[in-house]
């Protein structure tokens, strides 16, 4: 690893999460299109595409104290999310990857 280089976001296998999640210990963000959001979602999640071409701009709005839980649908998107969150200042993200998989673990939906 470079110097200066973080390592990349922890993935968290889909039970760990929504304990997580039930204890408030994280704050929940869904980085799918907001059609896909709207179509259902881990209840409490904030929707913040990343695929919006304003992506990082709303990064900064975010609080870098704050542990983030990070999922899409499969998986690939929040990977993406949680590395471009830890290169703009976002140190405690997590990566919970795919909702169905939420889903399955018993995450609460809306």
């Amino acid at each position: 690893m470079a110097q200066g280089t973080l390592p990349p976001p922890a993935d968290i296998a889909p039970r760990a999460a929504v304990k997580l999640v039930k204890k408030h210990k994280v704050k929940v963000l869904d980085v799918r299109t907001p059609e896909e959001f709207n179509a259902g979602h881990v209840r409490g999640a904030q929707n913040l595409d990343v695929k919006s071409p304003d992506f990082v701009n709303q990064l900064a709005q975010l609080d870098t104290a704050q542990t983030y839980l990070v999922y899409c649908a499969s998986g690939n998107r929040s990977s993406k999310a949680s590395i471009l969150m830890r290169e703009h200042g976002l140190r405690h993200v997590v990566n919970a990857g795919a909702y169905p998989k939420l889903k399955e673990a018993g995450a609460k939906t809306e």
